[in-house]
């Protein structure tokens, strides 16, 4: 009777145990899965940056109140037509400022949904979040 070799497992994980084929992934060198995640790292910072540039736009109240924020939701002008402005009526002045803020906050986080989808996709499909801070 011919004597059999003992497994002897060394630590780590067995491929079944990780997730992945044993061996890790097939043809997924290390260094290049840390370029690239790097690289998206730094694409998603870029966007992130191009919001603060962007600009929505919302008038109410047939355009006697405008507000324009920037789609990272920083409130950079409020217009308001003098003749809107009556002392015996400051609730509705009040009432059309909410409007339009409201409505510039919702314009502003569609803008960013939108140029942030590619990433968030990308991320929620791959497992990455925890490597990328998500």
């Amino acid at each position: 009777m011919a004597k059999r070799k003992k497994k002897i497992r060394r630590g780590g994980t067995s491929g079944s145990e990780s997730g992945f084929p044993a061996g890790g992934l097939p043809g997924l060198n290390p260094s290049q899965l840390l370029a690239q995640v790097q690289k998206l790292q730094e694409e998603m910072l870029a966007a992130q940056e191009a919001l603060k540039e962007e600009i929505v736009e919302v008038s109410v109240g047939g355009g006697v109140i405008t507000v324009r924020m920037t789609a990272a939701q920083e409130v950079v002008a409020v217009e308001i037509d003098p003749e809107v402005v009556d002392p015996d009526d400051v609730e509705m002045l009040q009432d059309l400022l909410v409007a339009a803020f409201n409505e510039a906050l919702t314009k502003a986080r569609a803008v960013t949904e939108e140029r942030m989808a590619p990433f968030t996709n990308l991320i929620q499909g791959s497992g990455l979040g925890g490597l990328l801070g998500g």
